[in-house]
């Protein structure tokens, strides 16, 4: 349904998903595209930490493998997007799907977890140190540039820029 849905609009409306579940036919995974196509994998990533995500499946993926090592497949899988990413998230999240239930654990794994500063980096106004001062005269500065002075009250005109409109 979801599928049809979304190949209606034509990604006009749209949804970059990763569908995980069990039916009576066994285990599935499913990315889902916002135009709606579909693909069932072992093992998939969306997303823009997707490649560094990838990298690690193709690298550890076993057709068989415990629940264990799965999770910890897929948490590394995360991680290597976080690291390699800086839109990817700062945690890893894990689902455990089986027949009976599914199992969330947020949180999992908290790779990027802001610890505490060691210093306090918060200064009073005013007291940020100067270390040198060059004062540059009118004179000085006429050799490089044209200094036009204004009047009170007067607005200085630059040259018109063509736009187009």
């Amino acid at each position: 349904m979801l599928k049809q849905h979304l190949f209606r609009y034509q990604g006009h409306i749209g949804a970059y998903l990763v569908v995980a579940g069990v039916d009576p036919t066994g285990v599935g995974l499913f990315t889902v595209h916002a135009h709606g196509s579909t693909d069932k994998l072992p093992y998939v990533t969306m997303g823009s930490g997707s490649l560094a995500a990838m990298s690690v499946f193709e690298t550890q993926w076993k057709s068989k493998m415990t629940e264990q090592e799965a999770v910890s497949l897929a948490s590394n899988a995360i991680q290597a997007g976080i690291f390699n990413d800086l839109g990817s998230g700062s945690n890893v999240d894990v689902a455990i799907i089986t027949k009976e239930k599914t199992t969330l654990k947020r949180g999992y794994v908290k790779p990027n977890e802001r610890s505490k500063k060691q210093k306090s980096y918060v200064f009073k106004r005013g007291t940020t140190a100067v270390l040198n001062e060059k004062v540059i005269t009118r004179e000085e500065i006429s050799k490089y540039v044209t200094v036009h002075e204004l009047e009170r009250g007067e607005t200085a005109l630059g040259e018109k820029m063509d736009l187009d409109v």
